[in-house]
């Protein structure tokens, strides 16, 4: 059986005493679910933030209101201040986050429905993740918390770029 994304993440982050955070907006909590659906957890998973609203996002995870307003909610700016705000906010070594329009509404000519950022802010560094997923709400959900997983997976296997 191969291992799942959440076991190989959680026995990477405690081999190397690492502790993750995550900052949620479209996903709505899946990928903390996921990570601690895994018994132990708790070792190196610290908690999340699940903030939605533009008003949740500025308060719990300090994303400037300019960026909001200039750039979006769905942005590169937006998914690194989210991921710097609960990286700060629960002390953490790594935060993974996420923005996106799930649908099946919402979408633009510019940003269409399944647009997603993921962003990632270690130590060592910053980076983002573009996809333009075409499944449904769920399976545009599903999707994300996947990437956000392997995003945070790649750094800690050295495969980011």
């Amino acid at each position: 059986m191969t291992q799942s994304f959440e076991s190989l993440l959680g026995d990477l982050l405690r081999s190397r005493g690492l502790k993750l955070a995550t900052a949620e907006s479209c996903t709505g909590g899946l990928i903390s679910h996921r990570i601690t659906d895994v018994p132990g957890s708790s070792e190196y998973f610290l908690g999340g933030v699940v903030a939605y609203a533009y008003e949740a996002k500025a308060a719990l995870l300090g994303v400037s209101w300019d960026t909001l307003n200039t750039k979006g909610a769905v942005s590169p700016e937006t998914v690194l201040e989210m991921a710097r705000g609960a990286r700060r906010a629960l002390d953490a070594n790594i935060a993974v986050s996420v923005s996106g329009i799930a649908g099946p509404g919402g979408g633009t000519p510019e940003k269409p429905v399944g647009t997603t950022w993921i962003g990632l802010v270690t130590p060592q560094g910053e980076w983002t993740r573009h996809f333009i997923w075409d499944g449904d709400r769920a399976a545009n959900k599903d999707q994300s918390a996947d990437a956000a997983l392997q995003m945070v997976l790649d750094y800690l296997q050295g495969n980011l770029k």
